[in-house]
């Protein structure tokens, strides 16, 4: 399994933007993976910053990439 970090960076590379964590995040539960809870996270079932309608494609592509869906 890849890193945040990596992942970031291949949006970075391949779209032009860098990714916020919690976008990574909530793709991953688009995608039926159970990422783990933030210990910072006021409120675990509720999102406060969803990814973008438009930026789901590229970090789900950058998912595929790296094997993870």
């Amino acid at each position: 399994m890849s890193t945040y970090r990596r992942i970031q960076e291949y949006v970075k590379r391949q779209y032009g933007f860098t990714p916020k964590t919690c976008w990574i995040a909530h793709v991953k539960e688009l995608c039926g993976l159970e990422p783990r809870v933030s210990p910072n996270r006021y409120d675990a079932s509720r999102r406060v910053n969803p990814c973008p309608p438009d930026k789901v494609g590229a970090i789900k592509e950058a998912l595929k990439y790296f094997g993870m869906i």
